[in-house]
C-alpha cells in the first residue's frame, strides 16, 4: 500500500466533529466550559490530526482517550491567563523577565484598596479642586532622598527621555563613551538622546574617561553633562572613570546641570548587609547630581516606575511637558509605590518587609534553614520516583545591579526518576504553576532564595503534577 493511499485511509478514520462531542467525556467537560469553546477546541485539534497526517509528520492515529486528552489540555492552556504566578527558582532576585520585584505586602494591599472603587487621584480633598497625580509621591521622594522636588513616570526609560527632552532638546549632551549603555531589549542610551532631540557629544575612551575630557568638549551648546551608571556590566583592569563629585564641581563652575541616570535605584544603603559598591540616591545628590532618574521596580522594590529627583528648576519645567501626559503612571501602579515608599521610613521595616530587600540579605544560613524546611515539607508529600538533594552556590542579584555581585546560597536539586534534568526543567515550566529553576551540571537546581515559604504549597503542586506527567511518558 502506498504512501497516498495510507494518508487518504488515515483521513477517513479521524473522527467527526459532531461524533466527538458525543463522547461521555467530553459531554463532562461541557459542565466546565461553554459549548461555543469545546466546539472550536475539537476542530482546531482535528485539524491539527488533519494537517500532521497530510504532511507526514504523523504515520498513525491517536486513540480516543489521547484525543480527549489533547481537548483538555487545549481547553486549559486557552482558559488560562497568559500573564500568571511563576515561582522563581533560578535565584535572580530582580528577575526582569519575571516581573522584577515582588510587591511587598502594603503595597498590595494599597493596589486592591485603590482599585476597589474611586479614588483621590486627581482631586484635592482640602480644596475640593482638582489635584495632581504626582503629590502622592513626591513628598516621600523628597523626605527620602533629600530632593528638593521629584516626579513619577512609568519606567525609568521614560524618565531619562522627558529629562533629556526637557533640558537639552538641540542642545549638546557631554557623556563618556564608558558609559554609552546598552541595557535589556536593546535599549541604548544613544537612541534615546536621538529620540530627546538631544545631540550626543562622547568624550574620553572606553575604559577612561577624565575630567579633563568634559572640559575640552564643553562648547556654547552644551547643557548638560549625563553620567550613567553602568549597571549591567563592569570594565575592569586600566580603567579611569570621572567622578560625580569632579563633573558637579565643574558644572557648577560652567553653569552645566549634572544628570545622573542610576539605573536601579536604592534607597538604603546596603554595604552593612554584606552589599557594597550601590550609592544611595541621597548620596547622588549629596555629591551634586542636579537630576537623578531611577527604576521605581529594582532595588528600591516598588512596582514598575521611573522616578525624578533633584533640583527644583530643573524639575518643574518636565512638571508641564508635553511628554509628561503620555509617560505618566497609573493609580495603581501609584498606590504601590506609594506603599512602598512609606515603608522606607523605618529602615528596619524596609528590610524586613519589602521582598527584594529581604531576599538579597538573606545569610547563608538563613538559606541553609530555609533549604531544611522546603526538603522536610516536601519530602513529607512527594512520591518516591522524586529525590532531593542539597548544594551550595550562588544567587544573583539581577535587574542590571551588581553585575559582578554574586550571593553565597543553597541550592535544591529535584529528580525524577527515569527523567533528564533538561525534561524536568521543561516539564515544570508547563505546570499549572510554572517553576523555573536552571540546569547546570547536569542537575536541575531551584534556589531558595527567592522561593518564600508562601510559594512551598504551589512549588509541591508543580513538583506532583511534572512527576504525575513525566512517569506516565
Amino acid at each position: 500500500m502506498n504512501v497516498t493511499v495510507i494518508k487518504q485511509n488515515m483521513l477517513k478514520n479521524i473522527p467527526k466533529v459532531d461524533r466527538v462531542l458525543e463522547w461521555p467525556q467530553v459531554q463532562l467537560l461541557l459542565g466546565q466550559y461553554p459549548r461555543p469553546e469545546i466546539l472550536h477546541v475539537v476542530r482546531l485539534i482535528l485539524d491539527r490530526l488533519r494537517d500532521s497526517v497530510k504532511n507526514g509528520a504523523r504515520t498513525d492515529l491517536p486513540d480516543n482517550r489521547e484525543i480527549i486528552g489533547m481537548i483538555g489540555s487545549e481547553l486549559r492552556s486557552r482558559t488560562a491567563p497568559s500573564l500568571r504566578k511563576v515561582i522563581n527558582g533560578s535565584g535572580v532576585v530582580v528577575h526582569t523577565n519575571l516581573g522584577r520585584s515582588a510587591l511587598a505586602d502594603a503595597a498590595e494591599a494599597a493596589i486592591q484598596t485603590v482599585s476597589a472603587g474611586y479614588s483621590n487621584l486627581e482631586f484635592d480633598l482640602a480644596t475640593g479642586e482638582r489635584g495632581s497625580r504626582y503629590s502622592h509621591v513626591e513628598g516621600l521622594l523628597c523626605e527620602l532622598t533629600g530632593s528638593e522636588a521629584a516626579l513619577v513616570v512609568n519606567n525609568n526609560a521614560a524618565a531619562v527621555i522627558l529629562a533629556l527632552s526637557s533640558l537639552a532638546t538641540g542642545r549638546e549632551v557631554i557623556v563618556s563613551r564608558g558609559e554609552l549603555v546598552e541595557i535589556g531589549g536593546s535599549f541604548r542610551i544613544p537612541d534615546v538622546m536621538c529620540q530627546s532631540g538631544a545631540r550626543l557629544v562622547e568624550v574620553g575612551c572606553t575604559n577612561r574617561t577624565h575630567i579633563r575630557d568634559y572640559q575640552n568638549a564643553i562648547t556654547d551648546t552644551t547643557s548638560l553633562f549625563l553620567k550613567v551608571h553602568t549597571s549591567n556590566f563592569a570594565i575592569v583592569g586600566f580603567t579611569a572613570e570621572t567622578r560625580l563629585e569632579e563633573m558637579s564641581a565643574l558644572g557648577r563652575e560652567r553653569g552645566i546641570p549634572v544628570m545622573l541616570d542610576a539605573g536601579s535605584g536604592c534607597l538604603v544603603d546596603l554595604a552593612p548587609y554584606g552589599i557594597k559598591g550601590e550609592p544611595t540616591i541621597r548620596r547622588y545628590l549629596e555629591a551634586g547630581a542636579d537630576v537623578v532618574t531611577f527604576s521605581g521596580d529594582k532595588l528600591l522594590g516598588g512596582p514598575q516606575a521611573g522616578i525624578i529627583v533633584g533640583k527644583k528648576e530643573l524639575i518643574e519645567p518636565m512638571k508641564k511637558h508635553p511628554l509628561l501626559r503620555a509617560l505618566r503612571m497609573d493609580k495603581l501602579s501609584l498606590a504601590s509605590l506609594e506603599a512602598t515608599l512609606r515603608l522606607y521610613r523605618d529602615e528596619r521595616k524596609a528590610m524586613a518587609e519589602i521582598p527584594t530587600l529581604q531576599m538579597l540579605t538573606l545569610s547563608p544560613k538563613e538559606l541553609s534553614s530555609r533549604a531544611d524546611r522546603l526538603m522536610r515539607y516536601l519530602r513529607r508529600q512527594l512520591p518516591e520516583n522524586v529525590t532531593l538533594a542539597r548544594h551550595s552556590g550562588e544567587s544573583s542579584a539581577g535587574g542590571g545591579s551588581f553585575p559582578l555581585l554574586q550571593l553565597p546560597t543553597t541550592l535544591v536539586e529535584v529528580r525524577i526518576a527515569g527523567a533528564t534534568p533538561s525534561r524536568i526543567e521543561t516539564t515544570l515550566r508547563h505546570t499549572v504553576t510554572p517553576v523555573v529553576g536552571r540546569v547546570h551540571r547536569d542537575r536541575f537546581l531551584i534556589d531558595v532564595r527567592t522561593i518564600p515559604e508562601k510559594d512551598f504549597p504551589p512549588l509541591l503542586a508543580s513538583l506532583l503534577e511534572s512527576a504525575t506527567i513525566l512517569t506516565e511518558k
